[in-house]
C-alpha cells in the first residue's frame, strides 16, 4: 500500500512540476504533459488506491480478489490511455481512428477475459450446471464447488482413482470452455446413471441358474434407486422428449471362444456408483461360490515344451 501511495505522489508532483514549467516557459507541450500526468494520477487514485486498495480487502475469496485486482489494473491502463489520447490528439478524425485501434487492441488482448465472462453469463442464465453438479467438460471431470465470473472450480474425480471418487485436486476451469466444448452433466434433472458388471462363466456351468441368482441379488439391492429413478424419468418426460426406458436391472449374454460373458446392467445413484458396484460384486461372488455347478471363467494358457536329445 505504501508503494502505491508513493507512486501516486510521484505522478502528482510530476504533474505540478510541468505545470510550473509551463507557467515560466508557456509551452503547449508542457501543458499537455502536465495534463497527462494529472490524468494518470487521478486514474491511479481511483482504480489502484480506492478500488484495488480498499474494495479488494473486503473480498475473502483469493481467486476472486486476484481477478478483481487484474481488472482494476486493466481499467487504470485503459482509462489513462484514453484520456492521454484525448489530450494529445485534437483532430476528431484522428482521435476516432486512435480510439478504434485502441478498442481493437483491447479486444485482442482481453479476448479470453471476455470469453470467460460470456461463459459465466451462459452458465448462470441457462443453468447448464450449478454448484453441486457432477460434470465433465474438456476431459475434466469433477464436482462443481464454485462458479465465479471467469472460472468454475471443480473437485477433481477419476484420473488415477477409479470409480468416480475424488483425487483431492482442485481444477480451475475457464468459463469460456462451455462455449466451445461439449458438456456432460451427470446430475442435471436426475440423479441416476446406468452401470454394468461383466462376469465370465464357463460353458460347463449352469449359466441359466447363475442368471437367476444374479437377477435376484441385483433386483433386491437396486429396488430403492429404481423407484426413485422411475419418478425422475416421469419428470424428464415432462421437460424433454424421452422415450420409455426399462429401469429394471437386466442381464445380457455374449458367447465367446472361451466363456459366456454375463453383462449385468443396473441403475445406480451417480455418487454411489462404486459403492453399489462393490456391494453387488461381493454378494454375487459369495452366492455363486455356494453352487458347485457354477464356475467363473478365467484366461488359461497351455504351454508345450520339447526337450532336445
Amino acid at each position: 500500500m505504501f508503494k502505491k501511495f508513493l507512486n501516486f505522489i510521484i505522478f502528482t508532483i510530476t504533474a505540478i512540476l510541468f505545470w510550473f514549467l509551463n507557467l515560466k516557459y508557456s509551452n503547449v507541450d508542457l501543458t499537455k504533459i502536465s495534463y497527462s500526468f494529472s490524468a494518470i494520477a487521478l486514474s491511479y487514485l481511483v482504480f489502484k488506491l480506492l478500488l484495488e486498495g480498499a474494495v479488494s480487502k473486503k473480498i475473502k475469496d483469493s481467486h476472486a480478489r486476484y481477478s478483481f485486482r487484474k481488472t482494476t489494473q486493466l481499467l487504470f491502463i485503459i482509462i489513462s490511455f484514453v484520456i492521454i489520447l484525448r489530450i494529445w490528439i485534437l483532430n476528431p478524425q484522428a482521435l476516432l481512428v486512435a480510439y478504434g485501434l485502441l478498442a481493437a487492441g483491447i479486444a485482442i488482448a482481453l479476448q479470453d477475459v471476455f470469453k470467460n465472462f460470456a461463459g459465466a453469463l451462459v452458465i448462470l442464465l441457462t443453468n447448464i450446471y450449478h454448484v453441486g453438479d457432477r460434470i465433465e467438460i474438456n476431459s475434466q471431470f469433477g464436482d462443481v464447488i464454485d462458479i465465479g465470473l471467469f472460472y468454475t472450480t471443480l473437485l477433481e474425480l477419476r484420473e488415477w482413482v477409479d470409480g468416480d471418487q475424488t483425487t483431492g485436486r482442485i481444477i480451475i476451469l475457464p468459463n469460456g470452455a462451455v462455449l466451445s466444448n461439449s458438456l456432460h452433466n451427470y446430475t442435471k434433472d436426475h440423479s441416476f446413471i446406468w452401470d454394468e458388471i461383466t462376469l465370465p462363466i464357463t460353458y460347463n456351468s449352469n449359466w441359466q441358474s447363475a442368471i437367476e441368482i444374479i437377477k435376484k441379488i441385483v433386483k433386491k439391492e437396486t429396488l430403492p434407486i429404481v423407484k426413485k429413478a422411475e419418478k425422475e424419468i416421469s419428470h424428464l418426460e415432462e421437460k424433454y422428449f424421452v422415450s420409455k426406458r426399462n429401469i429394471e436391472s437386466d442381464i445380457f449374454i455374449t458367447p465367446t471362444d472361451n466363456w459366456i460373458t454375463l453383462n449385468i446392467r443396473y441403475v445406480t445413484d451417480v455418487r454411489e456408483r462404486r459403492i453399489l458396484k462393490n456391494k453387488l460384486s461381493t454378494l454375487i461372488l459369495e452366492e455363486l461360490q455356494k453352487h458347485k455347478d457354477i464356475s467363473i471363467a478365467s484366461q488359461t494358457y497351455t504351454i508345450t515344451t520339447t526337450s532336445k536329445k
